[in-house]
């Protein structure tokens, strides 16, 4: 195994840059994978542009598919040679969090207080995977074996962005026969749509302006698309829903106003599911938010991990219910990550998901 590997680095605001760094050393309860593909998060960008900081000389990215090279001393139940993903966020299966259900936020509570996102280690807190090898920490709660006939790319999205999604409709509580709006249809908001569907909805709204993406969303189950530049969206969900409003808003974005267009869609007692990453304070609008009234819920999700997560979702996709194939619209070698951060940060060429292989 070699000593030294490729990786990309964040360096300072405005730039990652692929560098050279130290192949990590596996302890007893690690795992080494040796990354196939992976990709680019719009996470990974708020860090490019410095909207969320994290440590100089980090190796970012939090969606890894590949085979175990080596096994920790302590780690059962898995052969080296094996296919395996690893959620973004890595419980470890006994902290305070993960044993109240919380796993996300594993490591968050802390005697100065509680931290949100504690969960969120790889490409935050330790080195993460757009590189040729990432440590995989407590890999017994963690790596999930690839079944048999599903390639890297139909598991790409399982670690971050499909759990995400997914999350937004399952913790905006969609039931059968539900109308629900999804604000912004980045890959995000494509997976709540997918997510939205298997949960029973039977009215799906999807706003965005890009064409391509108004096209996806209607073949992962959205019955109407709304192009916000053309109409107001507002306006056009309360004409869709005869004036009542929609049960469950989900805002896939992170901006004052897709949060704000989410809440004054919702009917009343409905629920705001919000999966977007903010870079700045919200503000509650008193009408929208029908003085406290209104019986609403605002519910907030950080990507559920783990590895029973991993398997539950890849059985969604190897069931063939779940097929987000199209998500994946560009392919670079790990060599041309500074070019797909280039590509993805600009959202040029309709890209919606970019595949690195290294």
């Amino acid at each position: 195994m070699p000593k030294k590997m490729r990786a990309a680095v964040f360096v300072e605001p405005g730039r990652i840059i692929l560098d050279e760094k130290p192949v990590p050393d596996v302890g007893p309860t690690d795992a080494l994978m040796r990354i196939t593909t992976t990709t680019i998060c719009g996470t990974d960008v708020h860090i490019l542009k410095g909207e969320y900081p994290v440590a100089s000389g980090l190796t970012v990215g939090h969606e890894p598919v590949g085979v175990i090279e080596k096994l920790g001393s302590a780690v059962t139940g898995y052969r080296e040679g094996q296919r395996v993903i690893a959620g973004a966020i890595t419980p470890s299966g006994h902290s305070y969090a993960c044993l109240c259900g919380c796993h996300s936020q594993d490591g968050a509570g802390t005697k100065h207080g509680f931290k949100a996102m504690g969960g969120w280690r790889f490409g935050n807190t330790i080195d993460g995977c757009q590189a040729e090898y990432v440590l995989v920490p407590d890999a017994m709660a963690n790596l999930s074996p690839i079944p048999d006939g599903l390639s890297d790319e139909q598991v790409l999205m399982c670690p971050d962005i499909m759990s995400t999604g997914f999350s937004g409709a399952e913790r905006g509580n969609v039931r059968i026969g539900d109308t629900v709006v999804v604000f912004a249809l980045g890959p995000i908001g494509l997976c709540a749509v997918a997510g939205a569907k298997l949960m029973g909805a039977t009215t799906i709204i999807g706003v965005d302006t890009v064409a391509k993406r108004l096209e996806v969303a209607l073949a992962l189950g959205a019955d109407h698309v709304i192009d916000f530049r053309a109409a107001d969206p507002v306006d056009e969900v309360m004409r869709l829903t005869d004036g009542r409003g929609v049960d469950v808003a989900i805002e896939a974005l992170g901006t004052q106003g897709t949060f704000e267009s989410a809440l004054r869609c919702l009917r009343p007692g409905g629920t705001l599911s919000s999966l977007g990453v903010y870079s700045g304070d919200l503000s509650i609008p008193l009408g929208a938010f029908a003085a406290g009234l209104g019986d609403h819920t605002i519910i907030t999700t950080l990507c559920p991990g783990g590895k029973e997560r991993m398997r539950r979702l890849m059985a969604a996709v190897a069931s063939g219910r779940a097929d987000l194939g199209a998500l994946v619209t560009h392919r670079f070698s790990l060599d041309d990550i500074e070019k797909a951060y280039d590509l993805f940060s600009h959202q040029r060429d309709g890209v919606l998901k970019v595949a690195i292989s290294p």
